[in-house]
């Protein structure tokens, strides 16, 4: 609601003879909270009720977290516009500790993403690390009750939201790569021109920028090749400086045991071929073969959970 509160102002400083309203939702991502995305469908979840308000034609156009809008967009959207980039970090958030490396042997660390879960598990493997579902606010008062030592936050949510004074330390891309398109936020639309003939892409455009949106094209470039969604633990985060883009990117097991890194520079003016690249990198350390071991691991996991429900039932 903040984001499509922010595209409105936007707008409004732009259009001000034009009224925009806000058609608040709430999407199945928002609704199950029980269990960890990767196991109910990923990226999804939150964008699909919204394509079905603009196709139904009670929408004119939806406000993303661009990290959970899925590589591939159905039939008949497009992404009009990515505003600029807010942190892009990911915020360690403790009542009782100060970072990572400061918490003791066995204290539960909560994060809703499978990336950052490999990350810290690769290097604290003397942690715990539990699922956190939820809204900020749930995810915040899940911490003050004791149930976490420290949770993993999008440094992005929390200062947008006006709570910068929870971060107790940001980390740095060197320690946890970002998830492709983490802090932008994206504009969706159908595609075409209106039936009365308003050219939305076109009215969208000066919110659009564009050093944020030639990064995230090369992360999202990542993404898609290799699958990415929830449910593997995958990571691309480039930078812009002058005209020259840096990209990195990372895939790796839950457990942190296994991983593949890469990292490529050139021109901004290339960066589908630059996301190309360090997948090309990334697969040379068999990334596949990681990747498609995350999937077994999540199969047989499902396998047992469907197991144990069954097993219950009959009891």
């Amino acid at each position: 609601m903040w984001q499509a509160e922010h595209v409105r102002a936007r707008l409004a400083a732009l259009y001000p003879q034009c009224s925009v309203e806000i058609l608040g939702m709430t999407t199945r991502g928002d609704q199950i909270l029980d269990r960890a995305l990767s196991k109910v469908g990923g990226k999804g979840l939150f964008v699909k009720e919204l394509e079905v308000a603009m196709a139904e034609g009670r929408a004119d156009l939806a406000v993303h977290s661009l990290k959970d809008v899925p590589m591939e967009l159905p039939e008949g959207f497009e992404l009009a516009a990515v505003l600029e980039r807010e942190d892009p970090r990911d915020a360690f958030v403790s009542n009782d500790y100060a970072s990572l490396a400061a918490l003791p042997p066995g204290a539960v660390v909560g994060t809703s993403s499978l990336r950052r879960q490999a990350l810290i598990a690769a290097r604290y493997p003397h942690l715990v690390i539990k699922p956190l579902r939820g809204n900020l606010d749930t995810r915040l008062g899940k911490l003050d009750r004791g149930d976490y030592a420290a949770i993993i936050l999008a440094a992005a949510g929390l200062k947008r939201l006006g709570l910068p004074e929870r971060i107790r330390a940001t980390l740095e891309p060197e320690d946890s790569l970002p998830a492709a398109g983490q802090g932008a936020m994206a504009i969706e639309i159908v595609k075409g021109e209106r039936s009365d003939g308003v050219d939305l892409k076109a009215l969208l455009a000066p919110l659009n920028h564009d050093a944020t949106a030639r990064a995230v094209t090369a992360e999202r470039k990542v993404s898609k090749i290799f699958g990415g969604s929830c449910q593997i633990p995958l990571a691309a985060f480039a930078t812009v400086e002058g005209t020259t883009m840096r990209l990195r990117a990372m895939v790796a097991t839950p457990d942190g045991l296994r991983s593949a890194h890469g990292e490529v520079a050139g021109s901004w003016d290339y960066p589908d071929f630059l996301g190309e690249q360090v997948s090309i990198l990334l697969d040379s350390q068999d990334a596949h073969g990681i990747l498609e071991a995350c999937r077994q691991e999540a199969a047989q996991a499902d396998a047992a959970a469907s197991q144990a429900t069954g097993a219950a039932r009959d009891a």
